[in-house]
């Protein structure tokens, strides 16, 4: 799974989804790309589970850009233990994720591949989502 190796702090608020994406919403790097439609968080269990199907699907064929990073830890309290006492320990780690961010892109494979790879792998996350492809000048 996809973890930070140092953060500046320890655990973080929860924060606020409002708002579009407007710097990260084209494909850049490769020719199609998955990108997300409304806010967010996407684990990073979710983030390796998408990855290994667009690679197992395009048969480890072309190449695969993640453009999200899991850089939030979530924490949450023990079952059963009483108020106070601080904040809970982090649990897992999270990417924020905000309507128009291109999550992964291909390269290298056929169109029909690439559609139906991120198709599928667009079932394994948790907001809705659409293939786009690169335009061309």
């Amino acid at each position: 799974m996809l973890s930070p190796k140092r953060t500046k702090f320890r655990k973080y608020h929860r924060g606020r989804m409002t708002g579009k994406i407007f710097l990260l919403d084209k494909v850049v790097f490769g020719d199609y790309a998955l990108q997300s439609l409304e806010p967010g968080w996407i684990t990073s269990r979710q983030i390796e589970s998408a990855r290994r199907v667009i690679t197992r699907y395009a048969k480890r064929g072309g190449k695969l850009w993640i453009r999200i990073f899991p850089d939030k830890p979530v924490t949450f309290r023990a079952a059963e233990t009483r108020m106070g006492s601080g904040k809970g320990n982090v649990e897992y780690w999270v990417a924020v994720v905000k309507p128009g961010k291109v999550l992964y892109e291909v390269k290298g494979i056929s169109e029909l591949i690439a559609k139906s790879s991120l198709r599928i792998a667009a079932y394994k996350m948790p907001v809705k989502t659409r293939i786009i492809a690169k335009k061309l000048k």
